[in-house]
């Protein structure tokens, strides 16, 4: 199975779109396998879903899949979207996050997630291991998630928004003593 940046090769735009997104992906697969190596009953479950419920929609609005990137869309391209998306078989792409949508993604990654528990009692290697096995989770439903979202786009035949420009922080100011 290709991967996303070969899928996107030939597309710079897209490239760049898919750049972006694994970037995202990789950071918040990272915390999640720091949730992961807490030995903390829930907590990286807890971890995971709101990792998930943010990490999903911003891979949506790089791809100008948001629901309301799509309303925008004039009605014969909101109905080619409809009809790529029903074609991939997500139910991730152009909808609202909700709780009940994680459930069903974490459900594909399910095995995983419950040997990361079991995983995560045995002293230091076990941490380790349930460690991998959340970032490995989150990273696979984020891949995942970017393969549907560049099917759908070329489906449907969609121009990918403008790039958006993260704000960038502001230097912490030195209070006078």
């Amino acid at each position: 199975m290709p991967s996303t940046l070969q899928m996107a090769a030939g597309d710079p735009a897209m490239l760049a779109v898919v750049r972006q997104c694994r970037q995202l992906l990789h950071r918040r697969a990272l915390v999640a396998g720091v949730a992961s190596a807490v030995p903390v009953p829930g907590l990286d479950w807890a971890v995971d879903a709101a990792l998930l419920s943010r990490l999903i929609p911003a891979i949506n609005g790089h791809f100008g899949l948001t629901p309301e990137q799509l309303d925008r869309l004039d009605p014969s391209k909101r109905e080619k979207v409809q009809k790529a998306v029903a074609q991939v078989g997500t139910v991730l792409v152009g909808k609202f996050i909700t709780q009940d949508l994680v459930l069903r993604a974490a459900k594909l990654v399910g095995v995983r997630l419950t040997a990361k528990q079991a995983a995560r009692f045995v002293p230091l290697a076990g941490q380790a291991v349930s460690a991998l096995i959340g970032y490995s989770a989150i990273r696979y439903l984020g891949e995942q998630h970017i393969k549907d979202c560049l099917n759908v786009v070329r489906s449907a035949g969609l121009a990918l928004p403008a790039p958006a420009t993260e704000p960038k922080l502001k230097p912490a100011s030195r209070r006078a003593a």
